[in-house]
């Protein structure tokens, strides 16, 4: 899909009907074909244009034949049946001197807040289009991470109440998006860098202040990234030793029950044999004899077995406790 549009810092987002000089041209998951018209009306080769048009495409900023082109990921939310997938998709910004022309596979919520005018662009300016861009995107990355951390704040709460693994597959899946939002931010500082030592930006305070706010949201983000992303590696350790501590206490259970029902078999074994066994001149009451002797060891191995498993202390390996011995002399 290609779109066509004009906007000054004053007034609203007018969309055209055709390309006209200054103006923004959107891409959107285009054909080749569309890429070739956007080709013939801004100048610029087709190869530029449908870099961004690769998942794989690494963030970067190059210069050629008079057009700047600068790809950073940006995040975007699917909806999915189990719940809302954060992931992060290339973003081409493009411009010459006849406009600017921005790519991407899907549509992007920045460029939407430029087109219902929630935020004010001027496509007759290249540079403050695409650090507006920059300051959107950045900000998108901090109300995608806030709301990962509310979704892992309730996914925790369920697992309080009872552990499953539908709850437990939400949280690795928010584990996952954090760690592509990391990669993606590290990737988006290096461009982002690369933007502010460019003449356009470097040469005008304007444009410098506004890139400073830029890179202090973009630090925001990163810094928030990396804080949710341990604490969120930290929980999923947590949960994951208490279900292997629940898992020992129910075997430690199972243990002792299959130990104490043993007993009764081997002495009921023993009785059942066809030879010469104690009690058997007693009549009736040598089986409550056997009953009772059988019940009773197997109370006492029982009590037995819980004081022991409850005793046993995990001792720290041999070189460890060394360390630990030498470290007040030290």
């Amino acid at each position: 899909m290609i779109k066509f549009f004009k906007s000054e810092l004053d007034r609203d987002t007018e969309r055209l009907p055709a390309f006209e000089e200054g103006c923004w041209v959107d891409l959107v998951n285009p054909t080749d074909d569309e890429v070739e018209d956007a080709s013939a009306l801004t100048g610029i080769p087709e190869e530029m244009l449908k870099a961004a048009l690769d998942e794989e495409e690494t963030s970067r900023v190059e210069r050629d034949e008079g057009t700047l082109l600068c790809i950073m990921d940006t995040p975007i939310i699917t909806d999915t049946d189990e719940g809302d997938s954060y992931e992060t998709i290339p973003m081409g910004v493009l411009f010459n001197g006849r406009c600017v022309v921005t790519v991407s596979l899907r549509g992007n919520s920045v460029l939407g807040d430029f087109i219902s005018d929630r935020m004010a662009v001027s496509t007759s300016d290249p540079v403050q289009f695409l650090l507006s861009f920059m300051m959107g995107n950045a900000k998108r990355f901090l109300s995608n991470l806030r709301q990962i951390d509310k979704k892992s704040h309730r996914v925790q709460a369920e697992l309080h109440r009872s552990m499953k693994n539908k709850e437990l597959i939400q949280l690795l899946e928010l584990e996952n998006s954090l760690v592509y939002f990391s990669t993606s931010l590290s990737a988006n500082i290096s461009v982002y860098n690369k933007v502010g030592r460019l003449r356009e930006v470097a040469e005008n305070e304007d444009y410098r202040d506004y890139f400073d706010d830029v890179t202090i949201e973009l630090g925001q983000a990163m810094e928030m990234c990396n804080i949710y992303r341990d604490i969120l590696s930290g929980t999923m350790d947590a949960f994951a030793s208490v279900i292997s501590n629940n898992l020992n206490i129910v075997m430690k259970l199972l243990a002792v029950i299959t130990f104490v029902i043993s007993i009764p078999t081997l002495i009921a074994s023993f009785w059942g044999m066809n030879v010469q066994v104690p009690f058997e001149g007693m009549g009736p009451w040598g089986f409550w004899v056997i009953v009772s002797l059988a019940l009773v060891v197997s109370v006492v191995s029982a009590v037995f077995l819980v004081r022991y498993s409850n005793s046993i202390k995990v001792k720290a390996p041999r070189q460890l406790r060394r360390k630990r011995r030498r470290r007040p002399e030290e």
